[in-house]
Formats: C-alpha cells, sequence, structure tokens
C-alpha cells in the first residue's frame, strides 16, 4: 500500500489525523480575511463585465501584422470606450467594445480596417444590444438563486437544518471569494463565468455531502453512549473522509489547471480564462470549506443543544472518573467502542482518551459451561 493510501487507512481509524473543530476559530478567522479582501476588491475594482451582460460589439479581424496593444489602442480611439483585444490562433484578433449601438459599430469597423490594413469585408462584427445583456444577467442570479435554495431545502430533507444552514454558508464563502478573484485579477464575467460559478457549487456540495454523510451514520444514537462528544465523532468524520477529498480535489484541479495556464495563458484563448479562472479557484475554495467550514460549523450548532450539552458533561464526568472507571458502565457491563466498526474507537483525533483493556468475557468465569 503507498504512503498515502496507509495514511488514509490510518486516519479512518481514528489512529491519526488533525483536530479540525477544535482549531475551528484559526480557520473562521482565515475565511474571514479572505472574504473581507475579497470583498474590497469586489468593492474597489468591480466586475469586468462581458459585452454578453451589458451590450456592445465584437469584431473578428483577419490575420494582421498589427500588434495586440496597438491593435487596442485603434479600438479605444474609434470607439470612445474601452477595448479587450484578444489575439487568436489564426493570426487574426478578437476585438471587444462596450456600450456601442449599431451605427456606431458600422463607424468602428470602417475605422478599424483602415488602421489595421485590412478590407473592411473581412471584419465581422457581431453587435449584442444591452436589453438582452440585461436579460441574461437576470437569468444568470435567477439560476443561482434557484440552486442555492433547491440545495437548502435538499440537506435540510436528507439531514437536518443545521447541516443546510452549514453547507449554505460554505457555499456563499466559496462564491464571494471566487467572485472576489475576478475583481481582483481584472478577467472578464462571461456566461462561461456562470457555468463555472455553477460547477464549482456543485462541487463544493458533493464534497460537503460526503462528510455530511459520515457524519450521519457516525452519530446515530449518540446519546446512548458516553464515550465521545459530537463535536469528537464529527471531528473523526472529517479525517476519515481528508485523503478522499484531498485527492478528489487534486485530481480535478490538475485538468482545470491546464486550462487556466496553458490553454489561457500560452494559447492566449480569452474563452478558456472566463471558465477556467471560477472553476480552479471554486474548486480549491470548496475543498477548503467543507473540511474547514461546513461540519466544524454543524458541531458548532449541535453543540448548543441541550442533549448534547448533557453529553458532553456525562462523558468529560466519566473521563474523570480515570481508566478504570471507563472501562465499564455504571452496571458493571463493558461499555463497547461507539462506531460502526468496534476496533475504530480505539483512539479519537483531538484529545486523546485511550480506553483501559476490557474483558471480553463479560464477567463470565472459566471453566466447564453450564
Amino acid at each position: 500500500m503507498s504512503k498515502l493510501g496507509n495514511l488514509g487507512a490510518r486516519l479512518h481509524r481514528g489512529e491519526v489525523g488533525y483536530d479540525f473543530v477544535a482549531h475551528r476559530f484559526i480557520w473562521y478567522g482565515v475565511s474571514i480575511l479572505i472574504t473581507i479582501l475579497a470583498i474590497v476588491g469586489l468593492g474597489v475594482r468591480g466586475l469586468n463585465m462581458g459585452i454578453e451582460f451589458q451590450g456592445g460589439a465584437v469584431f473578428t479581424t483577419p490575420e494582421t501584422s498589427v500588434s495586440a496593444s496597438q491593435a487596442e489602442t485603434y479600438a479605444e480611439d474609434a470607439a470612445g470606450h474601452d477595448a479587450i483585444v484578444q489575439e487568436l490562433g489564426s493570426g487574426g484578433m478578437r476585438i471587444q467594445v462596450s456600450g456601442v449601438d449599431t451605427a456606431k459599430s458600422d463607424e468602428i469597423k470602417q475605422q478599424l480596417a483602415q488602421d489595421l490594413k485590412v478590407d473592411a469585408d473581412e471584419i465581422n462584427a457581431d453587435l449584442v444590444g444591452p436589453s438582452w445583456g440585461e436579460q441574461i444577467a437576470n437569468k444568470a442570479w435567477q439560476g443561482l438563486a434557484i440552486f442555492l435554495v433547491l440545495v437548502v431545502i435538499y440537506l435540510a430533507i436528507a439531514f437536518e437544518w443545521r447541516m443546510a444552514l452549514a453547507a449554505f454558508i460554505a457555499l456563499i464563502h466559496d462564491i464571494t471569494i471566487t467572485v472576489g478573484i475576478y475583481a481582483l485579477v481584472g478577467f472578464e464575467v462571461t456566461p462561461g463565468t456562470v457555468i463555472g460559478l455553477l460547477t464549482i457549487l456543485g462541487y463544493s456540495l458533493y464534497d460537503t455531502v460526503v462528510v455530511f454523510d459520515s457524519l450521519k451514520e457516525q452519530t446515530k444514537d449518540i446519546t446512548k453512549q458516553t464515550r465521545w462528544t459530537y463535536s469528537e465523532i464529527a471531528n473523526r468524520s472529517i479525517n476519515g473522509t481528508l485523503v478522499r477529498s484531498i485527492n478528489t480535489t487534486v485530481v480535478a484541479l490538475l485538468p482545470v489547471a491546464g486550462l487556466l495556464f496553458i490553454g489561457g495563458g500560452v494559447l492566449g484563448a480569452g474563452m478558456l480564462n472566463d471558465i477556467s479562472l471560477s472553476l480552479f479557484v471554486g474548486l480549491a475554495a470548496g475543498a477548503y470549506s467543507s473540511i474547514f467550514i461546513a461540519t466544524p460549523l454543524v458541531a458548532d450548532l449541535k453543540e448548543r443543544e441541550p442533549q448534547m450539552k448533557a453529553l458532553k458533561k456525562r462523558v468529560l464526568a466519566k473521563r474523570a472518573q480515570g481508566p478504570d472507571r471507563d472501562a465499564t458502565d455504571g452496571d458493571g457491563t463493558a461499555d463497547e467502542p461507539y462506531g460502526d466498526e468496534p476496533e475504530e474507537a480505539a483512539a479519537v483525533v483531538g484529545p486523546r482518551h485511550q480506553p483501559a483493556p476490557r474483558n471480553r468475557g463479560r464477567g463470565r468465569p472459566s471453566g466447564k459451561r453450564r
């Protein structure tokens, strides 16, 4: 077995691990700091909305010897607006100008033909009206809102409202960070960006549900035992799925990194930048929030319940009595480990509490059976 596979098995058995829940306030602080930076970037720089959302014209030129920076200057002088120029693999250029109408686009086309020294008939002009762009933006927000509502309803039914609330906060956390990164780097927001956002939200939700499902199974009838608190079992659930989360995140990030850094950076494919940046940032933020935000939040909310407070008092009181007392319940019978597999409860991630050796014979005397 590989070292990573062996580590995953040891994490699942509770032999090693990191106490995520006990250090949750550190990770809450990190998330709050990143979120504040994202909001500041969004407020100061704003989003660079594509013409699909605010209207404008896109001019596709044939092969030309003019550089992209010079073509950008020509386009801005002809339009009187900011222009975005991208070099195409054919040697031509894609020139995008926002806030122009049909009459203005014809003038810009003629001027570009002169400046770039190409035939005006060879320049393809696509015009997007501002009303159509506004409809696209509204549809995008509606789709995002419907998605979040359905997610909360599903989690509230499949698990409970505390898990639904924690997952919702984690999703908002992922959206805020991704949108803030877009504002800071100045990438254009296009329909591809919206598709990328919806994709990473689904991925983040999947990773969160995996941990929640493990937590739900391990906390079944939790109040009938006095060995572990809810937070300790929640921490165990995170560690049990940690290697799986890391593996799936790395495997998902590798092709996305190829799209972003090779397809977008080296080849200059603008549309790949739009979708790959949202995927790259969102996948990383989603994995982070599933581990460091969602499950610790659930543990925080559950520990406020009276029955969980009572359970924690019983657990701590029993541990204070020492290992000899901990080996048995009040009726003198052995207290079996809590969990699906008896041997898995031999160690707890976080506050270590090793039980004394048990009498597996349950007090039955040796000798002949009666």
